[in-house]
Parts: structure tokens; sequence; C-alpha cells
């Protein structure tokens, strides 16, 4: 008899392999870079791609219309969403891609509480023991850091990448809140997340250089377009998967973040980051968790 797969399970995945690639090009962009620059180029980049593609796609800008209400909460989205990519961007400039994608990977810990406490989501014994062991993964990526000389409490970029990861955990739930509960169109949401986003980050990347100069200089790599488109493709399959009914939001971030299989497998083979095996064992707990999560009633 065949397995019925849940119908988010496949956008999930598919978000979760572009935005693999997303976190490979953004280290690279920022690598020894402008963040705020890298940050503003890749999202503009990105939202003229979205705009492109979606005149080219409907033949109009329907997607834009919603109400007042709707943009102002749009746009508090937008806000809390560049406030943790620019803490991300900051910290992965300076960590290694295998400990700062897992790292990063940990923002479900927090979903789950949300998600817990704020929609009542309780899960099932068998996904109750597949977060179980995403959770264990997760924790053994922050021991092994360890052993790179990263200290998880004094480092200033595990603080910032770890408040990014709480930032974005908190616009995970409110996406649900947008598109779940309001019903919000996935696209509507997007259109003007993705215009706001290049408002927002345009004015915080003219703030950083008049008032705190540069300490880097900017360098186009070609990387920077690709992380933004990437992240549009990466977005679209996700909002279109927190739309779908009865979804728990806790176990979609989940499987989302296990876009550090491609992160951890790149950063072992481009950037020659150390400890790999020790890593793969967290790893593979993850990938456990994932395949049990798929199967769970």
């Amino acid at each position: 008899m065949p397995v019925s797969l849940p119908a988010w399970l496949l956008p999930v995945l598919g978000s979760a392999f572009a935005l693999g690639f997303y976190d490979l090009c953004k280290k690279h962009a920022v690598d020894k870079n402008s963040v705020m620059h890298v940050l503003f180029f890749a999202t503009l980049c990105g939202s003229a791609f979205y705009l492109l593609a979606t005149v080219l796609w409907t033949g109009s800008f329907a997607d834009a219309k919603c109400s007042g209400r709707d943009f102002a909460l749009i746009v508090l989205k937008s806000l809390l969403v560049s406030s943790s990519w620019t803490c991300v961007y900051y910290a992965m400039r300076d960590l290694p891609i295998s400990i700062a994608a897992p790292i990063r990977a940990s923002s479900p810990v927090w979903t789950f509480i949300g998600g817990l406490l704020l929609f009542h989501e309780i899960p099932t014994l068998w996904q109750g023991v597949a977060m179980l062991l995403i959770f264990t993964g997760y924790y053994l990526f922050s021991v092994f850091g360890k052993l790179e000389g990263i200290s998880f409490r004094r480092a200033r970029e595990v603080h910032l990448i770890l408040l990014g990861t709480i930032l974005g955990a908190a616009s995970a739930l409110y996406d649900k809140y947008l598109l779940n509960s309001l019903h919000i169109p996935p696209r509507t949401v997007q259109f003007w997340f993705s215009v706001d986003l290049v408002f927002i980050l345009g004015a915080g990347c003219l703030i950083r250089a008049k008032c705190f100069g540069q300490k880097h200089k900017f360098i186009w790599r070609w990387t920077i377009p690709l992380t933004g488109v990437l992240l549009i493709v990466a977005d679209f399959l996700y909002f279109y998967a927190v739309s779908l009914p009865d979804i728990q939001i806790s176990i979609v971030s989940l499987v989302r973040r296990c876009s550090c299989i491609v992160s951890f497998t790149a950063g072992a083979w481009y950037f020659r980051d150390v400890h790999v095996k020790k890593k793969a064992c967290a790893l593979a707990l993850i990938l456990l968790g994932v395949v049990i999560l798929a199967l769970a009633k």
C-alpha cells in the first residue's frame, strides 16, 4: 500500500533545498565584504526577480491588492525579518558555515515553543520522537562548535546568530497568523514583503554608512544576486505550504531547516570545514527525525 505524504511536505522540502544553497551563496557573498551592502543588493535583486516573474506569470500586479490593515501587518513582518537577516549576515561573515547553518537551524526549537503556546500544536507520539531526534542533532552541532574554539557564551557572532534565529522563529509564527489565521493570500504577503524589504534595508544601509562608516569595502560578487533569487524561490514554496489548512508551523519549520544538510555538505567540501565525521553523526539524527516526521500520523 503506497504511503500518502502530507500535502505540505514536498513544497517544504523544496524550500529547504533552495534555502541550503541560499546559505552557501550568502556565506560566499559576505566573506570579507560589507554586510549591509550585500544584504541590500541581494534583496533588491531577489525582489526585482519576483516582480518580473509575477508580471510574466500573471500579466499584472493583481497580487498587490490588499487592505490597509493587511499592508501594515506585512510591513511589521518585513521589519522583523530585516532585523533577523541583519544579525545573521553579520554572524555568518565570521562563523564556519557548518556551525552557522545548524545554529540557524535551531529556529524550530523556538517555533515549537511558540506554536505550543500560541496555536496549541500538540505533537503525536511519533512526531514527538522525531522532534526529539532533530533537537538532539542541533544540540550536538553546538557542542562540536566548541572543538573549533567557538564559545557559545562569549562569541559575539554566536550571540548575533542566536538573536537572528529567535527573530526568525517569531517570523515563522507570525507567518501562520497572516496566512492561516487571517487568510491573507501567500502571493500578496510575498509581494509586499519583497518590496518593503528593499526600502527597509536600503534605509539601513544608508544609516550604517552615514553614522558608523564602512569597515569593509563592498565587493560585487555573482553570489549576491543568486542569494536574492534563491530566497525568493524558498519563500514562495514555504508561504504556499504554510497557507495549507491544518498545518503545524512547528513541524513545517523543522523540516524546512533541513537546509543545513546542503550547507553542511558544501561546508565540508568547498569551505574545508573540520570535524566533519562528528558533525555527520548529528546530521544523521536530523535526517532520521525528518523521515519519521514524514511518515508519522
